[in-house]
């Protein structure tokens, strides 16, 4: 009984790092939203890439820089989701640019 009990543990043993390594794969790529629960900051990302101590590193998308958060959520999302949410982003700069441009110019002072 004790031998078939080692063979069973040496299945699971080889199966378990199979698994682990299709779940990796799996999980890589993708589209997140990351949330600092601490600020409410949302974060947008295709990468998240785990650090010592719990904490999480990627590169926010909407404005390209690198984040590194102690606490955070993280929330897989739909790429369609993640799209919009960058959309919405530029959206806000096109218009300020716009308004720049349309700008009246102020007129000179008489003295």
């Amino acid at each position: 009984m004790r031998y078939k009990g080692g063979k069973m543990r040496h299945k699971v043993l080889a199966i378990l790092p199979a698994m682990f390594f299709l779940v990796a794969i799996l999980g890589c790529g993708g589209y997140y939203m990351v949330k600092d629960p601490a600020t409410g900051n949302v974060y947008y990302t295709t990468k998240v890439k785990d650090e010592r101590g719990g904490a999480i590193k990627f590169t926010d998308e909407k404005t390209n820089t690198n984040v590194t958060l102690q606490n955070s959520e993280i929330k897989q999302i739909p790429k369609k989701e993640f799209k919009s949410a960058l959309e919405a982003k530029e959206a806000p700069e096109i218009k300020e640019a716009t308004e720049m441009k349309e700008a009246p110019e102020s007129k000179p002072v008489k003295e």
